[in-house]
């Protein structure tokens, strides 16, 4: 039985209820909150290892709360986020993931999907540690790209020393790009290497996070010198240095 600790933000009663049962059964720890300003007041107090949350919230949306988690101080900024709503059209998807969402899930959802899809990010989140009797894994030297650092152990990334703000897929995104270097992968190719990113994924959720990438580690996110788009193709981590 797992101890993750995960916040729920919904106003839902009764939906709430199915879904803290169901997760509670699957052994994690729920927090349940109802509305936007109780969540940021909690994560204030406490980091969870993920947030779910309901886009259409009293008060404060879940786009608001979801921006204001990525405004946040530390490591509570890094939470990553399960985003559920009643909108499944794809642009409202996309709109979830620019606020900065890891995931996103369409109600009605089935519990099982939900369980899986929590799973997968949590994977992205927090990798496995290597079992007791082969002792600990020997570290692996940062990558360095001129100014820009991309630590693989402590998934940090850097430019100039200035930390830059990415969720858990996005640093994963990155680092698939980054370790293959000069090479041109479709977004097939990228989603495929992300582990954990099998659930419905679709083509614009790669381009709307490869944009937020972007504006994380380029000095001009508009002509951007390190990740390059090949049209019709996919993406490609350029190797110059600054």
């Amino acid at each position: 039985m797992t101890s993750t600790r995960l916040l729920l933000i919904d106003d839902d009663v009764r939906l709430a209820a199915m879904v803290v049962d169901y997760l509670q059964a699957a052994g994690y720890v729920l927090d349940h909150v109802s509305d936007g300003e109780q969540a940021l007041a909690r994560l204030a107090r406490e980091v969870p290892q993920l947030v779910i949350l309901d886009w259409m919230l009293p008060g404060l949306d879940g786009l608001e709360v979801c921006r204001r988690i990525r405004m946040l101080p530390g490591s509570v900024a890094r939470v990553p986020v399960l985003m559920l709503s009643a909108k499944g059209d794809p642009m409202d998807r996309i709109i979830g993931l620019e606020m900065g969402a890891d995931d996103y899930l369409p109600k009605p959802f089935e519990p099982r999907e939900l369980l899986a899809r929590i799973r997968a990010v949590l994977r992205r989140r927090m990798p496995t540690d290597p079992p007791a009797d082969e002792g600990a894994s020997p570290q692996r030297p940062p990558l360095r790209f001129g100014s820009l650092e991309i630590d693989r152990d402590a998934r940090t990334v850097s430019v100039e020393s200035r930390p830059c703000e990415l969720t858990a897929y996005q640093f994963d995104l990155l680092l698939v790009l980054a370790e293959r270097a000069g090479r041109v992968l479709s977004r097939e190719q990228i989603m495929e290497a992300v582990r954990g990113r099998e659930l419905e994924a679709f083509d614009r959720s790669i381009d709307v996070h490869m944009g937020r990438i972007r504006q994380a580690i380029e000095a001009d996110p508009k002509a951007p010198r390190r990740i390059l788009t090949v049209r019709g193709v996919g993406y490609v981590f350029a190797k110059q240095q600054d």
